[in-house]
């Protein structure tokens, strides 16, 4: 055999090996009991808020309701490049104030651990979203009893709606977190800490007299959208019912009786909640409903069309389940974020 031909086959070897050596493993762990989303995550050391969504789409076929783990299954874990999580840590801790790091936005109202919120899209890219979390500041709103401990609405509805904030920015919307806990953040714990010090955007004390601080949250977005005027604006609140423990509700949307774009808003989520529960859940008949209650204050008030969303029940030990599990909550922002968008490509 000629040396020429020696060396072109020797070459052509080398081609066809060097593929085996550029493959990359796909990293997979086994969930253990008690294991959620959040812990599995983090016990690899990876931020759960960012990377929850691309976790869900690499494992969704292996998925209970589309956000729990099976004990003992084996899961694929996002790749990450090895210094990403540093990067996160240094943004989060020098972090003011909202600012722009590549495609990173970061900001401490969602704690030091999730302040980050990477850019995944425009499709909300001028859209503006004003979000109002129910009770705070003095007023907690109904409190229950869990596991020896006391558990307040309030706590649970700001949590998932910095969690839905989180989504909508994600996406390029300018979004308005209304009520505001300086020093809470997203939390993964089941139990959330009571306090009272949420103030109203920007920094504002929140009155204890329920008209007063009803008015308080109108004057502001009223405000907020009269600045942004002519742009597209959307209200959501999130809200906790307290009912007899009996009642397991299902999660529920209210709007204006007259403003066509708050129904199909609503609409739009209720769609896509209907969809989530046949997909995930087949064999349960989700009840709830959309609807239009004008006469609740914060409806009747406030200037942008809007979805009052009702979480559930927190006395009921169904829909505390619900309530209390954060891989729970961070669906139900997931959720309420889909439908935002399903409006949004519906109302351009």
């Amino acid at each position: 055999m000629s040396a020429r031909r020696t060396f072109i086959l020797s070459w052509m070897g080398a081609l066809i090996w060097f593929p085996s050596i550029s493959q990359t493993s796909v990293k997979t762990v086994i969930a253990e009991k008690g294991d959620g989303i959040y812990s599995l995550l983090r016990k690899q050391g990876m931020n759960p808020v960012r990377h929850y969504g691309h976790f869900v789409d690499l494992n969704q076929d292996n998925l209970r309701d589309s956000m729990h783990l099976y004990e003992g299954r084996e899961y694929i874990i996002p790749q990450v490049p090895a210094d990403t999580i540093a990067i996160e840590e240094s943004v989060a801790k020098k972090a003011t104030e909202i600012k722009t790091v590549s495609n990173i936005l970061s900001d401490d109202i969602f704690g030091k651990d999730y302040a980050s919120t990477e850019i995944k899209s425009n499709k909300l890219q001028g859209a503006v979203y004003y979000l109002i979390s129910g009770h705070g500041g003095p007023d907690p709103g109904a409190i229950e009893k869990y596991e020896g401990k006391i558990i307040a609405e309030d706590e649970y509805a700001y949590d998932i709606t910095l969690r839905l904030a989180k989504e909508l920015i994600s996406h390029g919307a300018k979004t308005y977190i209304i009520i505001r806990d300086p020093n809470d953040g997203i939390r993964d714990q089941r139990v959330l800490e009571i306090d009272r010090d949420e103030v109203a955007y920007p920094n504002e004390e929140i009155p204890l007299n329920q008209l007063l601080r009803l008015k308080q949250r109108v004057d502001i977005v009223n405000k907020l959208y009269l600045e942004n005027s002519g742009k597209y604006q959307r209200l959501i609140v999130t809200h906790v019912d307290s009912r007899s423990r009996g009642q397991n509700i299902d999660v529920f949307f209210y709007h204006h009786e007259n403003s066509k774009n708050g129904k199909r808003l609503a609409e739009s989520i209720h769609e896509t909640f209907l969809k989530k529960y046949r997909q995930y859940q087949p064999n349960r008949n989700y009840e709830g409903t959309f609807a239009d209650r004008s006469g609740l204050y914060l409806v009747k008030n406030t200037l942008p069309a809007m979805a009052y969303i009702e979480i559930g029940n927190i006395k009921n030990k169904k829909d505390q389940k619900r309530i209390l599990d954060p891989d729970n909550r961070q669906a139900l922002a997931k959720w309420i974020s889909e439908g935002v968008l399903l409006d949004f490509d519906n109302g351009n």
